[in-house]
Order: C-alpha cells, then structure tokens, then sequence
C-alpha cells in the first residue's frame, strides 16, 4: 500500500505520520453551538476554533487509514428546546461523537441524548463541575469547574484586590451562573469577607437600575460587585454601572470572557474588571504560540477570547483518543477517552483523574483597565 508522509504541527504530534492515500468514509463529529443568541460572543469563537482544528487534521492527513473529519454543526440559539433537536439531528446523522456549548443549561437537554446511545458528548465550555455525574460515562469535559473558577476569582478578590465586603449578583435564570455565585460565596465567606448584597437579574434583561440603586443604598458599602452572567449582560452591567458613577471593581468568571465588556461600555468605561477563565492568554506554551498563529491565518483576527481554543481542544481531544484506540466507534473512543492522561491542550493539560472527571487545570486571572486585557495570575487548584 502507498504511504503519504505527512508534516504534523505541534498540536497533533500524537498522529500517526503515515497515512494511506485513498478516500475513506469519513468521521462524522457533530457541534453544537449557540450561533445566535446571548451565546453566540463565545460560542461562534468556539466553533471556529473546532473547525480550525479539523481543517489542520484533515491537511495532515486525517485519521487512522486516511479518514477525513466532517464536521456537522447545528446552531442551538441559546434555546434548550433548539439544543435538543439539535441534538436529534446530529445523532441521525451518523455522528461518533459530539462537541459543544458553553453552558450547563444547553448540554443538559442535549448531552443525554448522546448518553442513551452510547455515543461521546466532550464540552468544549460548560464548566458545571457535576456534569459528568449528572449526564454519565459519555460525557467529558474539556475546561475546569465552576468550582476552581468561583475560588481563583473569590482568592484574587480577597488577597490581591483587598476585597472584604461584596456584593452578588446573580443572573437567576442559569444553572452555571447560580452555581458560579455559590462557590464564589462560600470562598469568600471561608477568607472572612462579608456578603453585604446579594440581588439578582435574568438573561435578557437590558435595565439594571435598580440593581444599582440597592448597590449604591447598600451599608456597609462593597469593596467590589461579584457579577455572574453570560456575556450579553456582561457588557450590559459593566456599561450601566460605570455610567452611573460606580467606579469599585467588576469581579466576574468566564461569562466576562467575551469582547463586550469593552465594546459595550466602550475602552474608557471598560475598567477595574477582573475575571477567571481558561488559560491561553499570555501563555508561552508552544501549543499556545502555534494556535494562535493559525488562527490569526485562518481568520485574519486574533482569537476572540479563551472560547475559540476550547473549541479546538475538544476536537483535538477526541482525534488524540482515536488514533490512541486505533478505532472511531463511539464504544472505543469513549473508553479511550476515559483514559486521557497529560494530553498538552492550548487551554492546559487534560487529565481525568479525579472521580468526578473534571480535569484539574490552571485558571486565569485576567484585568481589563481602560479597554485593555492582562493576564494578572495563573491560579491552580490544591487538590487533584
């Protein structure tokens, strides 16, 4: 059999450098992500960095005997009913495994459906840390807990920024941004600050008023505003607080990820902002350095926020436990999944070691001042 040699970037070292060169069926990956909706800031980066990173394998060959990805997307429009059917559609079409959402309120309506089947569901951004004990065996998660997160951000606020009274607001309508307010409560609460508000909005709300009439009102006065949202009212408060003469620090995880809390209020309101998120920014890693290169080339921008490289990682992930099965049947690639150990992602290594199979990764800390993004600290969680 003719063998075609192939050059394989950093990212995909683990490929096979042989691969035969005839046309075989290929390897049907289904995504989904919210294109359209309050998701779509995060969610359209991320599947562009999903499609990058099939693009490069099936460059270098694709998988196993020659086998190209195709990769079959399905808009979920920040709407569970439309991730559902999404859903629906990607399993009759023959998908070995899926990709996807950003938030736990998206996989929960979608993610068992994979599960009833046997089929693999990696999400590339929700970070609820009982996901995978919720959903079960077909469920793997590519970015770190809600926990670790809510203690990275609640540790900076307390040890860097001086924070020993805050205020909480909570977007009421999700299960990740209910679940990222209790853990930044309890390790606040843990370092000895004092909650001193804690109010609550919805997604889709555009006036915040009187939010901040009660966070103006409020005694003691709070050293900073915890905010949990995604990323359409992320930029919303950011604006509306500063527009109002609140000048404390924005404290947030990585629903502020996301290009509009500076587009929103604009650079020179855009300050005093502080989330966790995925680790990329800033990182010399070499993994880092070669994904930002090609996604600078592919797209002509920079990557929009630590979404798009999740996106890519959760493709890679699946194409490293495929070539280490030696098989794309959703039994062996789950099982091959199960056993990831020190795989080198752009947004950090991916172990499952802990019994929840939540990796265990650094976490960001990222300021924005005046428009401006910096990495501030990488934060790594004591337990393992």
């Amino acid at each position: 059999m003719k063998k075609c040699f192939i050059t394989i970037g950093l990212f995909f070292m683990s490929l096979p450098l042989a691969t035969p060169c005839f046309s075989a069926e290929p390897i049907k990956i289904g995504a989904l992500y919210s294109l359209t909706g309050g998701m779509s800031s995060i969610d359209t980066p991320s599947l562009r960095g999903a499609e990058l990173a099939v693009k490069i394998i099936n460059k270098n060959g694709g998988l196993l005997d020659g086998r190209m990805i195709e990769l079959i997307s399905v808009d979920a429009k920040t709407d569970q009913k439309a991730a559902a059917i999404g859903a629906k559609k990607l399993l009759s079409n023959g998908v070995i495994a899926g990709i996807g959402h950003s938030d736990p309120s998206f996989v929960l309506p979608s993610a068992p459906l994979f599960q009833k089947k046997g089929i693999p569901f990696v999400t590339s951004g929700a970070t609820l840390p009982t996901l995978p004990m919720m959903i079960g065996d077909c469920l793997f998660m590519v970015p770190f807990g809600d926990d670790d997160q809510s203690f990275a951000i609640a540790d900076y606020s307390f040890k860097s920024l001086g924070v020993k009274n805050v205020a909480i607001w909570t977007d009421n309508s999700m299960d990740f941004t209910k679940t990222l307010s209790k853990f930044y409560k309890q390790r606040m609460t843990e370092l000895g600050a004092k909650i001193v508000l804690e109010d609550f909005f919805m997604m889709g709300d555009k006036d915040f008023s009187a939010q901040i009439a009660r966070l103006k009102n409020v005694s003691p006065q709070p050293d900073a505003v915890f905010i949990s949202s995604i990323p359409n009212e992320a930029g919303l408060t950011t604006k509306q607080l500063r527009e109002n003469g609140l000048t404390l620090p924005i404290v947030s995880g990585d629903g502020f990820d996301t290009e509009l809390i500076v587009t929103v209020p604009g650079k020179e309101l855009a300050n005093d902002v502080y989330f966790s998120t995925h680790t990329y920014r800033a990182d010399p890693r070499p993994e880092v350095i070669q994904f930002i290169a090609d996604y600078e080339k592919e797209y002509g921008v920079p990557p929009e926020n630590a979404f798009a490289p999740l996106g890519y990682d959760a493709i890679a992930l699946i194409a490293d436990a495929i070539t280490r099965a030696g098989s794309a049947t959703p039994k062996a690639l789950k099982e091959s999944l199960a056993k990831t150990m020190g795989f080198k992602a752009v947004t950090g290594e991916i172990s499952y070691t802990r019994p929840s199979r939540v990796p265990v990764k650094g976490v960001s800390i990222i300021s924005v001042k005046k428009g401006e993004y910096n990495v501030e600290e990488i934060w790594f969680p004591t337990t393992k």
